[in-house]
């Protein structure tokens, strides 16, 4: 029986996924594997493979299709309107149903250019946006309290599947215990239905596995996240300790959410139902998006599907124009808001200030790095687009006059439609200089303790940030300091720490400077106008203004070293070590 172009276009689109997804599974669940050796930098070489993955299995897809096509059935929009109908057919009884979508959205918007987008040959909206029937599988396991909070704890760590032994389960579930008597609500604590409930597929990430889930019982539910680390130097030292402890219990909406926080790297984690998986880690972080769950899960471009959705909808309500960005105007970029969709859009500017040393390509490229790169909870995670399209009335005049003005190469007014050739997406947050302006003493204390600590953090991971003005740092909701402008970024390996000469009154400019030279000593100035905040941080990271320091850092990293950074308090911890990167 011979097919028509259409169902042959459609079924050769699903062969590439189905390759896709085949190896995205493979690489996910050797975690457990990476785990349990404590193999660290396998498993960084294992998170830019897989986010790799994506683009490489899209260009052998089309590759593929070019082959096997004349290239008017490719670039004619009705084969692809009989190629999505048989598609939805396809992939109609699958439980990754929505990646599917989106892998075909990929291949269109490659073929043409991002442009044409219409339901009608594509999937801007879901084929099944009411997601009709559940799978039936079981995501979680249960366990009933009745009344001994240590034996649900030991069964929740004993009954998850991790190879290593714990050191000691009765001390680790005897402090986890204590710690939710003290802290659960008395109604839940004695509630005689309360249970403990965790998805069956461990969270991996960095050197951590995660058991994720809640407690419920009187009526109420609490999120609940149990991290399990080895014990220290396994992996990285002889006569490390290779058995697991519990670090913490986690049980705070907001201290989940930054567990599953956009500045992380994405988790390794088996999903057999992406969808109903997402909607389970919803209701434990009912303010997170769509699009950052799925993301956070490894599928970052599905995320990127939803939030393109969610802009959408947003932006259909009318309830306000996007408008310039607040805070110091870039020197590499324009940046715009949605005020009511807390996202910032960035725009590559035609030409850079003067003290910009950069080229459009660069500073795609430092993009990309970041994307590919361990985040360690600091950096902000970005969504790319081309050929963004919005009505005209959709811009405040100002800023749109200011986007044609700088970018106009990248922004077009055509008829009533803008035209934004690239961008990228971020989210929105508070500019460290502004929050600084605004805040209390206390809280000024505390966010540039915060500063330090990002940068300190994002050197652990191997970045060196470059420009560390505060303009380029943000405040999110939660108060943690994240960086976001990575035009210079560079790994630390790269950077030549130098100590200034002995001698008053040393002018840097007259030393011979390579473009990696950095000088610590020189920060201060630099990165603080304002003397009282120079002088509050340098009291508080009096390293950071150490060459040494620097060059002891980077050396461990040369040496391969993998540094622990957490994504919770120190003081949470029940065994942290004294000088661990924490949040």
């Amino acid at each position: 029986m011979k097919h028509s172009p259409g169902y042959r276009l459609a079924t050769t689109i699903l062969h590439g996924f189905d390759e896709y997804r085949a190896r995205f599974k493979e690489i996910t669940c050797d975690a457990s594997r990476r785990f349990r050796d404590a193999a660290w930098r396998d498993a960084q070489l294992a998170s830019a493979e897989r986010i790799n993955l994506y683009k490489e299995k899209i260009d052998v897809t089309l590759g593929r299709l070019k082959r096997t096509f004349d290239p008017e059935v490719v670039s004619h929009c009705e084969c692809w309107r009989e190629a999505r109908s048989h598609y939805v057919e396809l992939i109609s009884h699958r439980l990754d149903f929505e990646l599917a979508e989106t892998f075909f959205n990929s291949l269109f918007c490659t073929i043409f250019h991002h442009r044409h987008i219409r339901n009608d040959w594509m999937f801007v909206y879901s084929s099944r946006e009411d997601a009709a029937h559940r799978s039936g599988i079981e995501l979680c396991r249960r366990h009933k309290v009745n009344g001994d909070w240590q034996a649900a704890l030991k069964w929740a760590l004993l009954d998850a599947p991790l190879e290593n032994r714990f050191a000691d389960i009765d001390q680790d579930t005897h402090l986890g215990a204590s710690f939710l008597q003290q802290h659960l609500p008395a109604a839940m604590l004695e509630a005689d239905d309360a249970e403990i409930e965790l998805l069956n597929s461990v969270f991996y990430r960095n050197k951590g596995a995660y058991l994720v889930g809640r407690i419920r019982g009187g009526g109420e539910q609490m999120p609940l996240v149990l991290p399990v680390l080895h014990g220290e130097g396994f992996g990285e030292q002889q006569g490390g300790d290779p058995s697991l402890h519990l670090d913490t219990v986690l049980i705070e909406t907001d201290e989940v959410s930054i567990i599953f926080s956009f500045t992380r790297a994405y988790f390794q984690v088996e999903v057999a139902v992406p969808r109903e998986f997402v909607d389970y880690l919803q209701q434990l972080m009912p303010h997170k998006p769509e699009g950052e769950l799925y993301a956070a899960i490894g599928f970052f471009k599905h995320g990127k599907t939803e939030f393109f959705r969610a802009l959408n909808r947003q932006v259909a309500k009318r309830e306000d124009q996007f408008i310039i960005a607040p805070g110091v105007r870039g020197m590499v970029m324009a940046v715009f808001v949605l005020p009511s969709f807390r996202t910032v859009f960035k725009i590559i500017k035609d030409k850079f200030d003067p003290a910009k040393d950069v080229t459009h390509a660069v500073v795609r490229e430092k993009y990309r790095l970041v994307k590919r790169h361990d985040r360690v909870g600091r950096m902000a995670d970005t969504q790319e687009f081309s050929n963004f399209i919005v009505r005209q009335d959709h811009f405040a005049p100002e800023c749109l006059e200011h986007l044609l003005e700088v970018a106009p190469s990248t922004v077009v007014l055509r008829d009533d439609k803008v035209i934004i050739k690239h961008c990228y997406t971020e989210r929105m947050m508070t500019p460290l200089n502004i929050y600084l302006e605004q805040c209390g003493d206390a809280e000024k204390e505390m966010v540039l303790k915060d500063y330090g600590n990002a940068i300190k953090q994002m050197a652990a991971a191997n970045i060196f940030p470059g420009d560390m003005l505060l303009k380029n740092f943000g405040v999110t909701r939660h108060g943690r300091v994240i960086f976001y402008d990575y035009d210079e970024v560079c790994y630390i390996t790269e950077c030549r720490f130098r100590h200034l000469p002995k001698g008053q009154g040393v002018d840097v400019s007259s030393l011979s400077i390579g473009p990696n030279d950095i000088f610590p000593e020189e920060f201060g100035p630099f990165m603080f106008a304002n003397k009282t905040l120079r002088d509050m941080f340098m009291v508080q990271h009096p390293e950071l203004f150490d060459p040494d320091y620097w060059l002891e850092l980077q050396q461990a990293i040369v040496d391969g070293r993998v540094i622990d950074v957490y994504p919770y308090r120190n003081k949470q911890r029940f065994a942290g070590s004294i000088g661990q990167l924490v949040y």
